[in-house]
């Protein structure tokens, strides 16, 4: 294992190119000079930085940076695949948000990625019977960066929360691969049952600005839900939902929603 985590290492394009814009960065903007080689070009790979991130943004006069750090680090040693995760969500970051036009640019700014990858810590928390670490974690997110995560739920890689503001998604959601969701969106529980309450949002899911999807319910693959909505039926593949409640109002209108980012209604 320790031998395939140094070829890996060595041969890793994403880090290599956050390298890159980091140091070009630095000589653009050398008063973020302290910030940039802290956070990113002071470590050796890509997830030393993530558990770096995760404890500076987290850390509190509860729980310092130091204790934050070492399990993080433990996190990504034991399961590479959070780094791997790491990387699909920044990727998707960079293809689908126009506003992001370098790598570096989420792992340092964007609130969105960074809850992102502080959940999957959690996650690999709650995974290993370590709960009530897992809710510290699930609360410090919510509080430094408005997205409350309950550290159950199951999340793919590839995923975008672009704005990331007042996201909530409940502990037995599940979020397939390559979904893309903007602010303000729920995933979120009906009634006081405590068994399987949350939406299973299928892969290729674009979720638009303020919608709420409420209940053990299926969104299907490639689908997507209009900004604002009130989704509380099954959606199937490959439709737009729109409304309060939300029907089905047409197509998904291309092949894959959560890339293209189209969230126009046409006839």
């Amino acid at each position: 294992m320790a031998e395939k985590r140094a070829k890996i290492a060595a041969v890793d394009p994403v880090w290599t190119r956050i390298c890159d814009e980091a140091r070009k960065a630095v000589h653009d903007e050398p008063l973020l000079g302290g910030l940039i080689h802290s956070g990113l070009l002071h470590h050796a790979s890509f997830e030393r930085a993530l558990a770096y991130r995760f404890s500076l943004k987290l850390a509190s006069g509860e729980m310092s940076e130091q204790i934050l750090r070492e399990f993080a680090d433990e996190a990504y040693a034991d399961e590479p695949d959070l780094g791997q995760a790491a990387r699909a969500d920044l990727v998707a970051v960079h293809d689908r948000d126009p506003a992001c036009h370098r790598y570096v640019q989420p792992v340092l700014f964007f609130k969105g990625f960074q809850a992102l990858q502080a959940y999957r810590v959690g996650h690999w928390l709650w995974r290993k019977g370590r709960h009530d670490m897992a809710y510290f974690v699930q609360m410090r997110t919510s509080e430094a960066f408005g997205v409350d995560i309950h550290p159950a739920a199951r999340i793919g890689r590839g995923v975008m929360i672009d704005h990331a503001h007042s996201i909530v998604i409940g502990e037995t959601a599940v979020v397939g691969d390559n979904v893309s969701m903007l602010h303000s969106v729920t995933l979120g529980g009906t009634g006081k049952q405590e068994q399987d309450r949350h939406p299973k949002i299928g892969n290729g899911v674009l979720i638009g600005a303020g919608a709420k999807v409420l209940g053990n319910i299926r969104v299907g693959d490639n689908s997507r839900i209009a900004a604002g909505s009130v989704v509380l039926e099954d959606v199937p593949e490959c439709k737009t939902v729109a409304g309060v409640p939300a029907h089905i109002v047409g197509e998904a209108g291309c092949e894959h929603p959560a890339t293209e980012m189209d969230q126009l209604i046409r006839e």
